[in-house]
């Protein structure tokens, strides 16, 4: 159900869904990929019926025009003000954007930074755990990516003729595979940036999911992440490859998991968001959906 929304739908036509191309690599490292000028945007607050209740969720799109959907699965934290600002700024840029949150199945969207969980507080720990295992539960992501997707096309605002784009943070990695996998014939393209779990010793490792996947993706790995599991990017694009998808594998040097969200909290003093790097992710997730979208 959508609340309080409006809108002036108009075709802005369909773009060919293609693999991404060299070019377009090539312009994001030349830093040719910037930020143009931002487009009037509608945030709104909806509900998603899922097959297990409702989900509160942000839908942020552009005020005139059809655009290619994106579902945007959050890290831990889930719905909050840092997730909806980046689902403006992909709004911005052209994109019908959905948020959800992802721990429905428990509460309303439970934070409102990720400054209130401390990850070395038992009572924190507690709290989140179920969580994240409410929405990584068997079958649950790909219930509630149907709905969302579902949700998505059925909206003014989006263009069906378009692939939809998914993108997912730390937990919303796996996430995002799950949702590729799970609809090929929609998903175009995916992006996990220091996503957590990717590649398990479980027979349900997402990594494992390649074969089901259509989609062109992107992993960008924060080094730390890449520094206790060496092998996992290897295992990664082994997999990617060997089901030929077309998937880039990049490690972020000096980053720290969570990297690029804003409202990181440091870790032993040390800074997690970093600007820099945030930025050159956020162009190559523009330039994947540029190119396959």
């Amino acid at each position: 159900m959508n609340k309080n929304q409006k809108n002036e739908p108009g075709d802005l036509g369909r773009r060919d869904f293609v693999a991404l191309p060299m070019a377009a690599g090539l312009a994001v490292a030349s830093g040719a990929i910037v930020e143009g000028a931002a487009l009037n945007v509608v945030e709104s607050d909806v509900e998603i019926k899922t097959p297990d209740g409702v989900c509160d969720a942000a839908f942020v799109h552009p005020k005139d025009g059809m655009h290619a959907g994106v579902l945007l699965w959050p890290d831990a934290f889930g719905l909050r003000q840092a997730t909806r600002d980046m689902a403006k700024r992909l709004a911005g840029q052209g994109y019908a954007v959905l948020v959800p949150n992802p721990f429905y199945r428990i509460s309303k969207a439970p934070f409102k930074s990720a400054a209130e969980v401390n990850f070395q507080n038992p009572a924190d720990m507690a709290k989140l755990r179920p969580m994240m295992a409410s929405v990584g539960a068997p079958g649950n992501a790909e219930k509630d990516a149907a709905a969302y997707l579902a949700f998505l096309d059925a909206q003014s605002q989006v263009d069906k003729a378009k692939k939809i784009g998914v993108q997912g943070y730390c937990m919303g990695g796996p996430l995002m595979m799950r949702t590729a996998a799970a609809l090929p014939g929609r998903v175009g393209a995916g992006a996990s940036l220091h996503g957590g779990g990717l590649v398990t010793d479980k027979p349900e490792s997402p990594h494992l999911l390649a074969p089901k996947i259509k989609a062109a993706l992107y992993f960008g790995i924060a080094a730390s992440d890449d520094a206790r599991q060496p092998d996992a990017r290897v295992k990664l694009k082994e997999a990617l490859d060997a089901a030929g998808v077309h998937g880039d594998v990049e490690v972020y040097p000096e980053t720290l998991h969570g990297w690029c969200m804003p409202d990181s909290t440091p870790q032993n003093g040390t800074p997690v968001y970093n600007k820099v790097e945030a930025e050159r992710a956020w162009s190559k997730l523009l330039a994947l959906y540029q190119a396959n979208l």
